[in-house]
């Protein structure tokens, strides 16, 4: 079982910490000059695997983060949680502004297929765009199984079960390995990544180019004029009676009596 290979998908995103300030023409939030780290459940998917690993269940860990060079700086933080190996998918700055789950998904699907690995980890969203889409259509490209809020992970076997948070509970499922898992909060607490160990972690050993499709600006939807069979202003004759609670009173109790 130690032959197994993990895929962890970790995103660049500005700090939770950090308060947003949103770009006077409201195109975005402001970036330069902010901190950022890697986003929070990336974190928990990232020691999950490193978990995995140090059970002898997984043999190698490969880290993978799409976007512009400073992405390096969260795969080197990978690195020093404990992954093997890098991928950096450099995307171009102002393409990496429009970079959506759908992208990011077909490059992981390729990643996966090239790298010939057999579970493939995410956060379950990332904390900028809240998005929850990535593992889903990772799972979908690949056609693979998929567990995603996982609160728990556990190899039995060629199978992964996987216990997810519902509205109801807890669901448990049994997928059939290569799968992809996306990580919930409570799933486990990652480790402290310190400041020696991100400055000794090598540098990605593998660097890729990516094309992003343009996408449209977000707008407004447009005012849909009024027409039959909408509400209308009303005028002060057809305005509605305010009801006093003595009148509501005497109405209840006139109604009592029948």
């Amino acid at each position: 079982m130690a032959e197994l290979r993990a895929l962890v998908a970790v995103k660049r995103v500005i700090d939770y910490a950090v308060k947003i300030r949103v770009k006077p023409d409201r195109t975005g939030v402001v970036t330069d000059g902010v901190k950022h780290s890697m986003n929070p459940f990336c974190e928990i998917a990232v020691e999950e695997a490193v978990r995995l690993k140090e059970k002898k269940l997984v043999k190698e860990v490969i880290a993978v983060s799409c976007g512009p060079a400073q992405c390096q700086e969260t795969i080197r933080t990978a690195l020093a949680m404990g992954a093997d190996r890098g991928i950096h998918v450099e995307v171009p700055p102002a393409e990496a502004e429009h970079l959506g789950p759908l992208q990011v998904a077909r490059v992981l699907a390729k990643l996966a297929e090239k790298e010939k690995v057999d579970l493939v980890l995410l956060g379950k969203q990332a904390i900028d765009d809240d998005c929850n889409q990535t593992g889903q259509m990772t799972a979908g490209f690949l056609d693979w199984p998929q567990g995603t809020f996982a609160s728990q992970v556990t190899l039995e076997g060629d199978k992964l079960k996987v216990e997810r948070e519902i509205d109801g509970g807890l669901e448990t499922l049994r997928l059939k390995l290569p799968a992809v898992v996306t990580a919930d909060l409570r799933l486990n607490e990652p480790r402290y990544a310190t400041l020696p160990n991100i400055m000794v972690s090598p540098w990605p050993v593998g660097t890729e180019g990516l094309g992003v499709a343009s996408t449209l600006p977000a707008q407004c939807p447009p005012v849909v004029a009024r027409g039959e069979g909408r509400i209308q202003r009303r005028s002060h004759a057809q305005e509605a009676v305010t009801w006093s609670l003595a009148d509501r009173e005497s109405l209840l109790g006139h109604l009592c009596q029948y």
